[in-house]
């Protein structure tokens, strides 16, 4: 039962991470507010990492370059997968590029399907095609959404299509690391990706865009809470993927659907639309088919 408690945890903590990294957009950029998810995490993520070791004195992991090649992936693939969703939130509103983002689930099925030889059961398959409709009313050109919206709902998706090459890459990289503790596992896997996220997104920025990471400085006490709330979400959601399997931890995350409605509604005064509403629900319905099936 404790990873029902993970998974509840951290989706909130990631519609705080997320709601507080779309105000940073504006001067520090989508880059530069994708490095205060990681580099303001990065303490936190390392005295959670602490605290985990600490409990697991018979851990022995091993750095293969199988763990290598996976964790680099992953923390790759969730740069892009940050930086393409807060393009999203501006350009088709908070809560609509969440429900987009919940591609991630049908899609890291098809990828386990592709990579790892996971097959979906007929159920899964039913979602599969649940949350493709879902999507595609959610995405669907109308006369009210401007092309700002449209073109949100394809980084919502393009996001979605990161986060599930993430997951399996992540999954990939607590096995490898140390099969037999998997939370230690997890906690040191989200702390090396976020130490590797940080060097890389500090030197490009130094080299291409250094007035973005003087935008970063000046915003520390917003980048601290993001920081926070990121390495959080990341310590739970992993934990949670460590002692149960993804698809049932994804349906339990669809919690996040209702939470990110509320708060683009009372942060950033934002309405759904009855089209949005109804494609939403599908979203939600066809990422829990697809978990269960």
């Amino acid at each position: 039962m404790l990873w029902i408690f993970l998974t509840a945890a951290a989706a909130p903590l990631q519609v705080a991470r997320n709601a507080l990294q779309r105000g940073l957009v504006g001067d520090a950029g989508p880059w530069g507010a994708t490095l205060v998810r990681f580099l303001f995490g990065l303490p936190f993520a390392v005295a959670i990492f602490v605290v985990v070791a600490a409990l697991t004195p018979g851990a022995q992991p091993q750095f293969a370059g199988r763990f290598w090649l996976a964790v680099c992936v992953g923390a790759f693939g969730q740069v892009v997968q940050t930086a393409l969703l807060l393009l999203a939130m501006r350009r088709s509103g908070f809560a609509v590029a969440t429900f987009m983002q919940q591609s991630n689930l049908p899609l890291a099925g098809l990828i386990g399907l592709w990579a790892f030889g996971d097959a979906l059961s007929p159920g899964g398959w039913i979602g599969l095609a649940v949350t493709t409709a879902g999507l595609a009313v959610l995405s669907w050109p109308a006369q009210a959404m401007g092309k700002g919206a449209l073109a949100g709902s394809v980084l919502g998706i393009a996001s979605g299509a990161a986060m599930a090459v993430v997951l399996n890459a992540y999954r990939q990289a607590g096995l490898t690391l140390e099969p037999a503790h998997p939370i230690y596992a997890a906690a040191a896997s989200v702390c090396i990706a976020q130490a590797l996220q940080s060097a890389g997104l500090i030197a490009i920025l130094a080299a291409t865009r250094p007035a973005a990471l003087r935008a970063v400085a000046a915003a520390w006490r917003e980048s601290l809470g993001a920081g926070f709330c990121g390495a959080a979400a990341s310590a739970c959601w992993f934990s949670a993927l460590a002692l149960a399997p993804a698809g049932q931890v994804r349906a339990v995350g669809v919690v996040e659907l209702p939470v990110a409605a509320a708060a683009g509604r009372r942060l950033f005064g934002e309405r759904l639309t009855l089209r949005q509403a109804v494609g939403g629900l599908a979203t939600a319905l066809g990422v829990v088919m697809t978990a269960l099936g």
